[in-house]
């Protein structure tokens, strides 16, 4: 069961539109399906909703520390109402997934996420759960940092913010820990299929003893 659902991002107009920031427009998305409101908790150095989904609290949290320091946040939430690490779910962008792509693992390294790097170190594991939101890679590891702090083109934004509506539309089953349903409905990307090419027309066999030509 997940009772903290984490998005990651930068705080302010200048970085609201990077591809940074998936793991905010993740949170945006349930908060707008739930009909919560954000709002700043300086407590938890960010923005925080509590909602009520089949009788269960659950936290909603945009860290507003800047990315390299989410861990200051998502720990001081989780232990004010004493959530374990396996009851949290971070959002974030992943270079290693295309942008129309997520995928939810439990546990695992940070893979040089700043923020999850900084979550490791505040909860003192990794064994919490992820939402990978796909963004895609440059190609070349020198331009990851200006690839990940500019805006996707229009293509692009449409394919990541589609994946984004996909997996929102799991929250509930995250919720109640039907974490099998939810890989289900997170992982299924189905591209329109590409048209059959239309069947040859049937070539008719002569018959025989037919002299279509005549004497």
């Amino acid at each position: 069961m997940i009772k903290l659902f984490v998005g990651l991002g930068n705080p302010g107009a200048e970085y609201e539109a990077t591809r940074h920031n998936a793991g905010f427009w993740w949170i945006d998305a349930v908060a707008r399906q739930l009909n919560a409101r954000l709002a700043p908790e300086r407590g938890y150095h960010g923005l925080v909703a509590r909602a009520n989904v089949r009788g269960h609290s659950v936290w909603l949290l945009q860290p507003q520390t800047f990315m390299n320091l989410s861990g200051r946040s998502v720990s001081a939430l989780a232990r004010f109402y004493k959530i374990a690490p396996e009851q949290i779910l971070v959002v974030h962008d992943e270079l290693d997934l295309a942008p129309g792509q997520a995928k939810l693992k439990k546990g695992g390294g940070h893979a040089g996420h700043n923020g999850l790097r900084d979550i490791h170190a505040q909860l003192g594991t990794g064994d919490y759960w992820r939402l990978r939101i796909g963004i895609g890679h440059p190609g070349d590891k020198s331009e990851v940092v200006g690839w990940v702090l500019r805006k996707p083109p229009a293509e692009e934004l449409a394919q990541i913010e589609a994946a984004i509506t996909r997996s929102a539309q799991a929250f509930e089953n995250l919720v109640m820990g039907e974490m099998e349903r939810a890989t289900v409905q997170i992982h299924t990307d189905k591209p329109p299929r590409a048209k059959p090419p239309k069947p040859a027309a049937p070539r008719t066999a002569p018959t025989p003893g037919d002299d279509s030509a005549g004497s």
